[in-house]
């Protein structure tokens, strides 16, 4: 990100806000708290919910699910006048596509196959 890759950014905190909402506490909680203020919970964090924990294929659904999102739209804009954004939007799906390529995909990973063998601080 220190590159300031606008796709890769604008991708990356968009999908961690999908995160963000897909491990929020469901409403129907909310509802069962009482409406009436004698219900009302009183004092600091009373009224926080618990969030849900994604699985690992919680996560990996909610990055595809981005990433298929993105691929849709950009099929969609077929006028040329909206050209640099579908490619900006399939730019963004690549890139979440390679987080979930696997391990030593993403740009970040500086080792490379034959150095995955070192231990480390040996490289």
């Amino acid at each position: 990100m220190r590159a300031r890759d606008k796709a890769a950014v604008s991708a990356l905190r968009a999908t961690l806000a999908a995160l963000d909402n897909a491990e929020a506490a469901p409403v129907d909680e909310a509802a069962l708290r009482g409406v009436a203020l004698e219900h009302a919970p009183v004092g600091a964090g009373a009224t926080e919910a618990a969030r849900c924990e994604l699985s690992e294929r919680g996560v990996v659904a909610v990055v595809r699910a981005e990433a298929g999102e993105r691929l849709e739209a950009a099929a969609q804009l077929t006028d040329p006048a909206h050209a640099d954004r579908a490619a900006r939007l399939r730019a963004e799906a690549a890139v979440l596509l390679r987080f979930l390529d696997g391990p030593g995909t993403a740009q970040d990973d500086t080792r490379t196959s034959s150095d995955s063998r070192l231990p480390d601080g040996a490289a």
